[in-house]
Formats: C-alpha cells, structure tokens, sequence
C-alpha cells in the first residue's frame, strides 16, 4: 500500500510540473530566446530606434469558423481556450519587451465580413480584451496600427454587395490606407483587397490607388516600409526559406461574376505588384494573410526588396509554430549611406507550441492511468524479474569481488632475492607454508569417502523416487481442458485494484486542477 501511496505522489509532483511548464514556463522561455533585432550580434539595439511589435492574423474564432451555432458549448471551449492562448501571448511574451509601437498586419475576425452588428461586436470586444494595453505599466498609452485583412472586409467582389462591412471596419479601426512616421521610416498601410482586378470604376479600388501615387509623388528621404495584408506576387514554388513549416501555397485567383471583382486570391498580381513597388519603392515589405513564415526577396530596377510574411499568432489557424516579429526602426540616414537595411531592422520570434503542449498532457494522461492499472501492489521488488534481476546483480558483484581478492591476495606474497651464477639478481616468491591438516579435516574427508560404499548409494537412491512422484503427481487431471470460474477471490482483487486507481486519479486531480485552473485564469482577469 505504501508503493501505491508514493506512486500518487510521484504523479501528482510531475503533473504540477508539466503545468507550470505548459501554463506559464513555456511562455517565459519564449520571451527569453528573442530580443530586439540589432545591425550586429554584439552590440544591442540604439536607444534611438523606436520599438515595434508586429502580430499576424489573430483570426479570433467565432460561428463561421467550425460552422457550429453560436450558443454551442464546444464552439464556446474552443473561443475560450484560443482566447486565452493569444491573450497570454500578448501580455507574457510580447508586451514584456516594451515596444513604443503595435502593428496589426489584418484579419483581426475570422468572418468578419459575414457577422452580425451584435456578433461583430462582440468580436470586437473579445479583440480589445486579448490585446489590451491596461496593463502596460511603463506606457499604457502605446500607439497601435491596424491593417484590413479580407477576413475583417471581404474582398472587392464583397463590397459591391454588401459596403456597409467597409463603414463597420473603419469607425473601430480607422481608415484602410494611410501611412504614418516612426523612427524616420515612412510605413504605408495600404487595403490590398481593393488593389486587384475587378470593377475599373470601383470607388474603393479607386481611393487605394489615388493615394498610392499620391506618396509616390511626395518626400521619398525617408526610408518606406510598405504594409499589405495579402502578399505580393511571387512564382509557384518560390522558397520561402528555414523558417516555414507547412508548403509553399501557389496563386490561386477566383474571381466573381460579371467583373465585380476578387472574392479569393493568395497573392496580389504580378501586375499589381511590380507597379506597387515601383511606385513606392520601399526598403522593405510586410505582409500576412498566408498564416505561415515566408521570406522572399523581389528584384527590381532599383535593387533586390526584401519581403517578410508573418505566421499567425494564433495556434488555432493551421500553423503549429506560431510566430510575432520585433523590429526596429532607426534615424534618418545619411545621404552617402548605402546600407538602407539597417534603417529598419527584424527579428522573428515563436510562440509557445500550444498544440504540443495539449498532446503532452493527453500522452501523461495515458502513462498515468496506465502506472496505476499495473503498478504493483508491493511495489517493483514483488515483480519475479526484478528479483532474479537483483540476485544475478548480486551474484555478479560478489563474483567480481572475490576475483579481485584473489588478485590482491597474490600481489601481497612475499619475495627473496635470488643471485644466479653469474651474478644477476631474481625476485622469487617464498612458498606458503600450509598448517598441518586437523583430525577434524580427516575425519570430514573420511565421512566424504564413506558415499562411495554401496550403502550409501542405497540411501542416495531414495531422492530419485521423490522425484518421480514428484513427476506423476503433476500429470494432468482428465477434466484439466475445462476452465474454473472466477473466484470472488479474484473479482475482489479487481474491484480493490479498480478503487485504487480512481482513489489515485481523485487525489491527483484534487490537487493539479485547482492549480491548473489558476494557471489558466491569471492571465485571462485584468489587474
């Protein structure tokens, strides 16, 4: 019982530990292994630079997702828990590094366009609580940027339908194409749902590309970051370098009927963007939509632009590894500076495994239950194989032991000096004078002797018979085939056992749920 006991506690410490892990150590790990991108690996980021956290495709759940009602328990979990992963995320990885700004790279909703006035708010508000700034202690007011994702505004093809999906997005949210100044570095939100195909006369479309070649036209001495939910183009196949986990998605293109525009694409047009990059002619571009990391670098006329596509933050939308980027936006350079990279500097960060995390907890699950079901009672030492194990062990040890007397025993003899006829010295050893052999001894060797009469051999005879009733004895009764009932013996033992295991799994449950149960909500209550 006493085995039984110390097994309960031994899973009840490694459930604690894989809790405190999985619900708060992880997390701590992942602030840990990143840091705010720098020019070298010795030296940290100037003082200068202003601070910037970029998040991808959130995409919080909601009735369009998994096609459940909304008052469905199952849909309610899963909002709950993706919540609540993202929300931790936020408050326990990404805002610990202080960023001086936030940028949203679109989706915020996963069917925004499709939702109700009363859904979409409480969409909104569910997004507002998961990246709440409250409790930015140093600088609660931290400026944040928002990008349009289809998911939030459908596509062009959506708009001329329903345009009131536009109005909702930008009274919450603000305008779908601006552009605004950090650390010297001009970053360009632009709407590239509206930038593809479709109606020519489309007034969204129209607006998106009036005020790109508007900042076409203006100051270019600043470096410009250019902002687009969907990617640009690139070949099918194109690599997307060591950091991307699912495969390369190709263009695919579905447009809607009569020319009313774009209702799915991957990537914008090569026509859309060649022309977006040479009007803007920006140092670098940042995008989302694909849900997975992606780097790739596009040639132009005025030299290769580097693109970053952001995995989602989200363990909820097809990617395992779940990602942010921290990036760094310096001074004004020089004229003379021929190194523009290092005017805006990245550094791609992951996430918590949130799915490896929740398979660990099923798989210690099964090895606990499993443990409790076939532990023994009297703990490993009752099991027949641990005691042959022990004594072969034993025998070994002694066997070794006694080899290693005998060894010591001849090193330790006794020597002479020996000079031959010549007069070279040896070494040999003195003879072990033995004590004479006891009455004792020859009275024990005389009785040793005696076996070999034939009285003796008479008596030793007798065992033979034992054994052969021995033999007979186990020749099997005629009803042998048939098998016994069970016992109530045996059914007790199984009911005993049973209860043991649910004794077990109570205890353990009694004193990790409450645990885990505070670890779930700590993060989840504003302070």
């Amino acid at each position: 019982m006493q085995s039984a006991t110390r097994l309960t506690l031994l899973l009840c410490a490694a459930w604690a530990a894989a809790l405190l892990y999985g619900e708060m150590g992880a997390y701590w790990a992942a602030h840990l292994s990143c840091s705010w991108p720098s020019a070298s690996s010795s030296s940290p980021s100037p003082d200068n630079h202003v601070k910037i956290a970029v998040i991808a495709d959130p995409q919080l759940m909601d009735s369009t997702s998994l096609g459940l009602p909304a008052s469905s328990v199952v849909l309610q979990a899963i909002e709950l828990f993706t919540d609540l992963n993202m929300r931790r995320s936020f408050q326990s990885v990404i805002l610990p590094f202080k960023p001086d700004v936030v940028l949203f790279l679109g989706d915020h909703f996963d069917g925004g366009p499709y939702l109700s006035d009363e859904e979409w708010q409480e969409s909104l508000f569910r997004f507002k609580h998961i990246f709440s700034m409250s409790e930015q202690q140093t600088n609660p007011h931290v400026p944040i940027y928002y990008l349009s994702g289809n998911h939030d505004i459908g596509y062009s093809g959506f708009h001329s339908v329903h345009p009131k999906v536009i109005s909702r997005y930008e009274k919450e949210f603000g305008p779908r194409n601006y552009h605004f100044l950090s650390g010297e570095v001009d970053f360009v939100v632009v709407d590239a749902q509206t930038l593809d195909g479709g109606a020519k006369q489309s007034k969204e479309r129209a607006s998106t590309w009036e005020f790109i070649k508007t900042l076409s036209a203006g100051n270019e001495s600043n470096p410009k970051v250019l902002l687009t939910h969907i990617p640009l183009y690139r070949p099918d196949n194109t690599p997307c370098g060591p950091h991307r986990s699912s495969p390369v998605i190709n263009q695919r293109i579905h447009a809607a009927a009569m020319d009313q525009g774009i209702r799915y694409q991957n990537y914008l047009s090569k026509e859309t963007s060649d022309l977006l990059l040479m009007l803007l002619k920006p140092t670098l571009v940042l995008s989302g939509h694909d849900h997975d990391q992606c780097t790739v670098v596009h040639s132009t006329t005025f030299g290769p632009i580097t693109e970053h596509t952001l995995g989602t933050i989200s363990w909820q939308q097809g990617n395992l590894y779940p990602s942010f980027m921290l990036m760094s936006a310096g001074p004004k350079l020089t004229p003379n500076s021929t190194d523009s990279i290092h005017g805006v500097l990245t550094n791609l960060c992951f996430l918590p495994k949130q799915t490896h995390i929740y398979i660990w907890y099923i798989f210690q699950f099964l090895i606990t239950v499993l443990l409790l079901v076939f532990w023994p009672t009297n703990g490993l030492s009752s099991l027949p194989y641990m005691n042959k194990f022990v004594s072969f062990m034993t025998s070994v040890g002694a066997e070794l032991f006694s080899r290693t007397k005998e060894k010591d025993d001849e090193e330790d003899g006794e020597y002479e000096m020996v000079f031959d006829a010549e007069g070279s010295m040896h070494l040999v050893k003195k003879a072990v004078t033995r004590p004479p052999r006891t009455n004792s001894d020859s009275q024990t060797m005389g009785r040793g002797n005696v076996v070999a009469r034939p009285t003796a051999r008479k008596h030793q005879t007798e065992p033979d018979s034992s054994v052969l009733v021995e033999m007979g004895s186990e020749t099997p009764p005629e009803d042998a085939g048939k098998l016994p009932r069970p016992s109530k013996w045996n059914i007790r033992k199984v009911l005993q056992r049973l209860f043991r295991v649910v004794q077990s799994i109570v205890i353990i449950a009694a004193l990790n749920v409450p645990l885990y149960m505070m670890l779930l909500f700590k993060d989840w209550i504003d302070r």
